[in-house]
């Protein structure tokens, strides 16, 4: 019986013990956990700036000329003279090349002779209508005094009409000798190539001596005073570029050199295997330095704006699928957290619509504070600051 009392005390004991021991474990954790909750947290902070800047889209694409077009004869012959070769200026109306002409030029001497064949065949028609008129009349005349007979005036009436006829037709062979004249004539102009534009030579296909056919390429002229940069977009871009929008060019042949343009055309379609929409910028070429062919980096200006509330982007988090920053005041070794709204986004720089922020952001060390955290500031709180571009600008390479 006594060892039973005994076996009951000690469990009582053992159970009295093990509560104590529970009690003392959890006071300590909770006093470590208050007390880590108080501890400094070492950051490095970023100066909240106001600047200009830009959201810019970058792109790849090639050079085209605004215009081209190949000179080619209508008509079939030997080259006599080629005028121009690569390179050469031409201006609208010039002589590029010429055909020998003897044969069109022959034809043309023959459709002018059938002409006046055709010409001398009216008049002789006209003279005999008149005889036929008159003898009309004096037939008309007789048989009212009753002198000609029926049958005379039948004959009469047959032979002016068959004359009206024929000075009808006499008159469209006229006609149709001096179209037949003219038709010779503008095909012996074809054997002249004249430059329909202003322009370069920019391939020459044939020398002297070589015989055409009709629509044979003879040379390629391309207008450079303005060109087309054509480059593509893809979906998430396209309800962002807007005609109008300005461009800076940039080609490998002359990488300290900018070129500028405007977005000018955009295609009202994607095309299915690449899922792009074409996009065409005209820029200016007063220098000539930019050349069809050439490969080009287009930067497109998507917004501008003059002055911002901008932040280094690593002091942007997201907490429970809200964007803020941490914000430590002007003498101060506290850090708030702010909800923002951001606007214009860069790999370093974001631009923050709202709040107005007083004080520095945290750049690192972010992840160890919450709301009110005290903070200690780093030596190195420069570094960030340092990272800041001399022209802010966002940009994405397509």
């Amino acid at each position: 019986m006594k060892k039973n009392k005994l076996k009951i005390i000690l469990i009582i004991f053992l159970a009295f013990l093990s509560w104590r021991i529970v009690l003392l474990v959890k006071g300590d954790s909770g006093r470590d956990s208050s007390q880590y909750s108080r501890l400094s947290v070492a950051v490095e902070v970023g100066e909240v700036k106001y600047a200009p800047i830009q959201e810019i889209r970058e792109f790849t694409g090639t050079v085209y000329p605004l215009y081209q077009y190949i000179i080619a004869p209508k008509v079939s012959g030997r080259i006599v003279v080629i005028e121009k070769r690569i390179g050469d200026w031409v201006h609208q109306g010039e002589i590029i090349a010429r055909i020998d002409d003897a044969e069109y030029h022959q034809a043309v001497l023959e459709a002018e002779a059938n002409l006046r064949i055709a010409q001398a065949s009216h008049a002789e028609s006209e003279s005999q209508f008149e005889l036929a008129r008159q003898e009309l009349e004096r037939v008309q005349s007789l048989q009212e005094k009753g002198i000609a007979s029926p049958s005379e005036l039948d004959t009469a009436i047959t032979n002016f009409n068959a004359l009206k006829s024929r000075i009808q037709l006499a008159k469209a062979q006229v006609e149709q000798r001096d179209a037949a004249l003219s038709l010779a004539q503008i095909r012996l102009s074809y054997t002249v190539l004249l430059a329909t534009e202003p322009g370069f030579i920019g391939e020459r296909y044939v020398d002297e001596g070589s015989l055409l056919a009709p629509n044979s390429p003879v040379v390629l002229v391309v207008g450079i005073d303005s060109l087309i940069v054509r480059t593509t977009i893809i979906e998430r871009d396209y309800g962002l570029i807007q005609v109008g929008q300005l461009a800076e060019i940039k080609v490998d042949a002359f990488p300290s050199k900018f070129f500028y343009g405007k977005v000018m055309r955009i295609a009202p379609m994607f095309q299915e295997a690449s899922r792009v929409a074409q996009m065409e910028i005209e820029v200016a070429n007063d220098s000539l330095f930019i050349k069809p062919g050439m490969f080009t980096r287009v930067r497109v200006i998507l917004t501008e704006k003059d002055s911002a509330q901008l932040v280094p982007s690593e002091s942007v988090v997201r907490r429970d699928g809200e964007i803020g920053v941490f914000v430590v005041g002007k003498d101060e070794t506290v850090a708030k957290y702010f909800p923002v709204e951001v606007g214009i986004t860069t790999q370093n720089i974001t631009e923050i619509i709202s709040p107005e922020l007083n004080g520095q952001v945290v750049t690192l060390g972010q992840h160890l504070l919450v709301d009110g955290s005290p903070v200690i500031l780093s030596r190195s709180d420069n570094k960030t600051n340092a990272q800041w571009p001399e022209s802010i600008s966002s940009k994405e390479t397509r």
